[in-house]
């Protein structure tokens, strides 16, 4: 199977099944992955972080790659899985029953 990430992003291959094209695909994969998941994607993508960022400003955002925006894609699963591991400790929001929220616009590139 050819990557789907940048080459030099090959590292993260093994979690490109979070580069999820809407907010609510990723919630909902946040929703269904219990927390060694979540924890386990997290730790591999925080440190690269960073390096995404600097990687993704190579392009404008109007005319990112296709790998380039599947990268900017996992980086935005990566912020939605942030709060479950360093504050909530679950991958819902405590104390929110059976509420939801639904995104009305995505971003563009």
């Amino acid at each position: 199977m050819p990557n789907t990430l940048p080459v030099a992003f090959a590292d993260l291959e093994p979690f490109a099944e979070w580069a999820l094209p809407t907010e609510a695909e990723r919630y909902a994969k946040r929703l269904s992955s219990n927390m060694t998941e979540l924890q386990t994607f997290y730790d591999a993508a925080l440190p690269r972080l960073l390096d995404a960022g600097s990687y993704l400003d190579e392009f404008p955002l109007d005319a990112l790659p296709d790998d380039a925006y599947r990268l900017l894609q996992l980086c935005y699963s990566l912020i939605n899985v942030s709060f479950p591991i360093e504050a909530w400790s679950q991958p819902r929001v405590p104390d929110t029953g059976a509420s939801t929220m639904d995104a009305i616009s995505e971003p563009v590139p």
